[in-house]
């Protein structure tokens, strides 16, 4: 029997995946906040790189008392909104169900377990570049490989369990392309490699990510906060491959002019995922005893920022 899924967060990433996996047949149910009366009525639009893939009348909620439990429950929120989770994922995730964790950051996973003790947690990277434009609806620019992963609460690696193959060939069956990963926490830590270093770059200077690589200097820098993460994920007991730096340096170099998700929430006076994106990673730094001089600066200079905005 075909799982079941709800939509948490219908925004540019669980609007996107949520179609792609209704237009593959799927039943995916969309919990929606201020966008719901417009989505209940003119539906969710949605402008793909592969085609349109709008929803003419999508299963649209406005409140977990009224969303059906279903068997996967996808948190797409931004995690600035993980306060939430306390509220949103009791009534919505049954004693077998399964919540995958699809936000940036780390011990995203740990938050949602806190919450609902005993169900399966999954985690999963999005590589997305994807915007919302107005009420209900999204443009999807480019890519959407998704990384799936179970979460383990002593953070050992879980293995590609039968759940994450199962959610896995889901997504396949979508047009999605996905890779799972043994160690969930190991993938983190990769794609923090990127994330720690261009979405607080890009807000601190206010450019999109080929400014700073066009400029010799700042390409130098964010080549050094890169090797900081690796240290740190070193210190976690995850080794990342030295070739990942160069092979991160030279995909960015290759990107058409991009803003990372933080620069477009600072572009729009959001609140920015400081906490998890940098917070998280740099407690786990001090912890292991170590030095992340550019990286606190950075941390710094966004946390300032953002109480300026305040």
């Amino acid at each position: 029997m075909a799982r079941s899924y709800a939509i948490v967060g219908t925004g540019a990433l669980g609007g996107y995946y949520g179609a792609k996996l209704h237009h593959a047949g799927l039943d995916v149910r969309f919990l929606l906040h201020s966008d719901y009366e417009h989505v209940r009525t003119h539906g969710l639009r949605v402008e793909a790189k592969e085609g349109d893939l709008s929803i003419a009348t999508p299963q649209a909620y406005g409140s977990v008392q009224d969303l059906p439990p279903a068997d996967v429950t996808a948190v797409c929120l931004k995690t600035t909104q993980n306060h939430l989770l306390a509220e949103l994922l009791p009534p919505l995730v049954r004693p077998d169900g399964v919540v995958l964790m699809m936000q940036n950051g780390l011990g995203i996973e740990a938050a949602a377990a806190h919450v609902v003790p005993g169900r399966t947690i999954l985690g999963g990277l999005a590589f997305l570049c994807s915007n919302k434009l107005g009420p209900g609806h999204i443009r999807h620019l480019d890519y959407g490989d998704v990384r799936l992963g179970q979460f383990a609460a002593d953070d050992t690696p879980a293995g590609v369990t039968p759940i994450v193959q199962a959610v896995a060939g889901d997504f396949t069956s979508a047009g999605i392309k996905v890779v799972c990963e043994d160690d969930l926490v190991l993938a983190r830590w990769r794609k923090l490699v990127w994330n720690m270093t261009y979405n607080g770059l890009c807000v601190v200077h206010e450019c999109a990510t080929d400014v700073l690589m066009a400029d010799s200097a700042m390409r130098t820098r964010c080549e050094a906060i890169m090797w900081e993460v690796v240290a740190i994920a070193a210190a976690a007991g995850r080794t990342i491959e030295p070739s990942f730096v160069a092979i991160m340096l030279t995909a960015t170099e290759a990107m058409a002019s991009y803003k990372p998700s933080m620069m477009l929430d600072h572009e729009r006076g959001q609140p920015l995922e400081i906490d998890a994106i940098y917070g998280a990673p740099l407690r786990a730094a001090r912890a292991s005893g170590v030095a992340c001089p550019l990286l606190e600066e950075l941390y710094a200079s966004l946390r300032r920022i953002e109480r300026e905005r305040s």
